[in-house]
């Protein structure tokens, strides 16, 4: 498999994954997306978890379908996505809130380091 083929891969997983964390987010995960929203955050924690999977699902499909000449500018959007929502991370992590069996304090640190993986899968995966 060369370089191309490769990226092409991790490109179409990446934005399957988001599609499929979007449709989540509307439906069977919405309540464990909500331990994310950080308090802070001027929406119901609700409003915040549909309007962010409908987000996802859009990333996520453009990311599979856009033509190339877009695969850049969708791949930072995506990292930029990843970014937006790492407060959500952190937030979850100082406040303790379980979800997605991250119910211990180890394991939410850990998640905050998976993120950086996904801002880079975005950006790496879209580059020419």
């Amino acid at each position: 498999m060369d370089t191309q083929q490769i990226k092409n891969t991790a490109r179409i997983l990446l934005g399957a994954g988001l599609i499929v964390a979007g449709i989540g987010h509307l439906t069977f995960a919405r309540k464990e997306f909500q331990a994310q929203v950080p308090d802070w955050v001027p929406l119901k924690k609700d409003d915040t978890v549909v309007y962010s999977g409908f987000v996802e699902i859009a990333l996520g499909t453009a990311l599979v379908v856009a033509p190339k000449k877009y695969r850049s500018a969708v791949g930072i959007l995506a990292a930029s996505l990843f970014v937006s929502v790492f407060p959500g991370n952190v937030s979850q992590y100082t406040n303790k809130r379980d979800g997605f069996g991250l119910d211990t304090d180890s394991k939410r640190l850990t998640r905050l380091f998976f993120q950086p993986v996904l801002v880079f899968w975005a950006w790496k995966s879209t580059r020419k």
